[in-house]
């Protein structure tokens, strides 16, 4: 019997608008902020309360994502969990979002479904409204733009320049796990163009594979502080790696930095993976980025709220500025942190 052939259906056979209705049918309003969504010249929105924040970010194909090795449905949710992690970073909640998708007549009306359920999925999760955007033709491949506007009290926003001395450098989670499942897609990749026959070798590395391909922006942290009665003096989402971050929040607070090795909290999994690989565990964890934790410090007197709490460690401090950002190395040497994560100019 022969195998059934994939369904394909064109987006000229839709059209644009009738595209927009069919993507977004399943996507219901939640928030009461949310007045009027999609439907309309604009969608419209009530501030309810305290201060509005606004953030947008671009996922372009071959640039930001392979469609070789990812997933429709993963790529929509992997697309809006990261705008949501901004907002998160900022000690706020996100409430609402929009997207514009400019996508070439290669893809099909079901590529696109898979997409937006993935959306779905992560406005679901996260109680997020998709309110707008907009839909246009490309002629070089699939690029997605999300817009997400969030709520918090102004006494609650923490922005990236409240750090100061003596102020102790926390982090949620885990990191390196995502920079390793994109080595393993990559290296899956290489051997499936050597041999298309070949099937993928995956059993055993789902975590790692999951923290590239689903990962998850940290909701329950600002609610954990908040339970914690901790306010972070500054905070900045891991997405470019650790030690990009470190040097942002150095940066902007004009402070310097004291990381310890030992500290950096760093799964099994990756251990292992890191010698398959030859790479070293630090530096994976440092500069690898999209693990999507969040960064912050604390006032030192905060330190016996959140001690004991699993999901966050303390991996060092706060310093003056004229010592710079330092990694202090398992046998005790400083070493100065550089920016080696990722950096969306580059070329390759």
């Amino acid at each position: 019997m022969a195998e059934q052939e994939e369904k394909f259906t064109s987006l000229e056979s839709l059209g644009e608008f009738g595209l927009i209705d069919h993507l977004t049918q399943n996507f219901p309003l939640r928030n009461a902020s949310s007045i009027k969504g999609i439907g309309d010249d604009c969608a419209v929105i009530e501030n309810l309360s305290g201060q509005t924040v606004i953030s947008t970010d671009a996922l372009v194909e071959g640039v930001h994502f392979d469609l070789t090795y990812v997933p429709p449905r993963h790529l929509g949710y992997k697309a809006v969990i990261v705008n949501l992690s901004d907002v998160y970073a900022m000690n706020a909640m996100p409430k609402q979002i929009l997207v514009t998708m400019a996508v070439s007549n290669r893809f099909g009306v079901e590529f696109l479904n898979e997409l937006y359920e993935g959306m779905r999925l992560a406005c679901e999760e996260h109680e997020v409204d998709l309110i707008g955007g907009d839909t246009t033709s490309s002629y070089s491949g699939l690029m997605l733009s999300l817009t997400v506007i969030g709520e918090a009290e102004e006494a609650d926003i923490t922005y990236r320049s409240g750090a100061k001395k003596n102020d102790l450098i926390v982090v949620s989670g885990d990191l390196g796990a995502a920079y390793l499942g994109l080595q393993l897609l990559e290296r899956e990749k290489a051997v499936f163009k050597e041999d298309p026959n070949m099937q993928p070798q995956l059993k055993g590395y789902e975590y790692l594979l999951q923290r590239q391909l689903r990962p998850e922006a940290r909701r329950d942290i600002p609610e954990i502080l908040k339970g914690l009665d901790v306010k972070p003096t500054s905070m900045i989402d891991i997405s470019d790696g650790l030690s990009s971050e470190i040097l942002h929040l150095c940066k902007h607070s004009k402070v310097g930095a004291k990381l310890f090795e030992d500290k950096i909290p760093i799964d099994p999994k990756v251990y292992e993976v890191c010698e398959e690989f030859n790479l070293t565990t630090t530096t994976v964890a440092l500069n690898g980025g999209e693990d999507y934790e969040l960064l912050f410090t604390i006032d030192l007197s905060d330190h016996d709220k959140i001690k004991a709490n699993p999901n966050l460690t303390v991996i060092g401090h706060i310093s003056d500025e004229s010592d710079g950002a330092q990694l202090v190395t398992r046998d005790g040497q400083f070493m100065p942190l550089t920016a080696q994560g990722w950096n969306a100019m580059t070329e390759d």
